[in-house]
């Protein structure tokens, strides 16, 4: 069983959600990405997803693209993202961590090289934006082969075609994209999240995360019903730019552990 397969069990026996917040490596600093990464723990994140940088993630609204550009202009690159990892390690060895990004670095790179480098400074799951699940079966066993988890993306438009596709090749979890358009937008459904879910749960046995939209405690708790994990990006990179000097640590901490409560309440 995998790291993030284990942790969704323990919170499905414990009858609670899951909370999986996204930081780019290497915003606002560096050097500040491993203490991020310990405060989200501490307040209460079951997975971290940690952003791959890239010069064109089309996927991402202007506040995560901002993030990128922030961490690209300070020379973070994929071998820099797995470094972090490492670091993080160093002082916790049970918190799944999942490298979200684009497929440009990983094909210079090379996917097994990736697959094995990823495995070997800590990473638990891998989920490339921009591969389709129905292209990815080579990609997605050699993850697994590494002791990776492939990740996939579902959106409301997906066919139920591509959900099967992703529910054949998919483990740790499914993201389901919870609205149209990208990273950071402020249109969140909850009805349409509540109706899309159960199509999915018809195809796979897999826990879903839902993120895109989520911003705060209250809409956290509404698509924590039906979805077994919320995903929250923007919000955070926001929070992290508008912190007072110094307190980007304690601010994020904070705001995660209200997340948490709600979740948990």
């Amino acid at each position: 069983m995998s790291k993030i397969s284990a942790v969704f069990n323990q919170l499905k026996i414990d009858g609670k959600k899951g909370l999986i917040p996204f930081i780019t490596a290497g915003d606002p600093e560096p050097g500040l990405t491993v203490e991020l990464m310990h405060a989200l723990v501490r307040g209460g994140a079951n997975v971290i997803e940690l952003g791959v940088p890239f010069s064109d993630p089309m996927a991402d609204g202007p506040v995560i693209q901002r993030s990128s550009e922030r961490a690209l202009s300070k020379g973070v690159t994929l071998h820099g993202c797995l470094e972090i990892v490492k670091e993080f390690r160093k002082l916790d060895s049970k918190t799944p961590v999942v490298l979200m990004g684009y497929a440009n670095p990983v094909e210079q790179m090379g996917a097994e090289r990736f697959a094995n480098e990823a495995k070997a400074a800590g990473v638990d799951g891998v989920l490339i934006v921009d591969y389709p699940p129905e292209e990815c079966v080579d990609f997605a066993s050699r993850m697994r082969i590494a002791g990776v988890d492939p990740i996939f993306l579902l959106a409301p438009t997906s066919s139920l075609e591509r959900i099967k596709d992703a529910a054949k090749i998919a483990s740790g979890y499914i993201y389901y994209v919870s609205m149209r358009g990208v990273t950071g937008s402020s249109n969140l459904n909850t009805a349409d999240v509540a109706s899309n879910i159960p199509k999915i749960r018809e195809a796979t046995s897999i826990p879903i995360a839902v993120g895109f939209g989520i911003s705060d405690p209250e809409s956290a708790r509404i698509v924590s019903k039906t979805a077994d994990a919320v995903v929250i990006g923007s919000r955070i990179i926001r929070l992290l730019e508008d912190a007072p000097p110094g307190q980007a640590v304690q601010s994020l901490e904070a705001f995660i552990r209200e997340i948490r409560v709600a979740l948990d309440s």
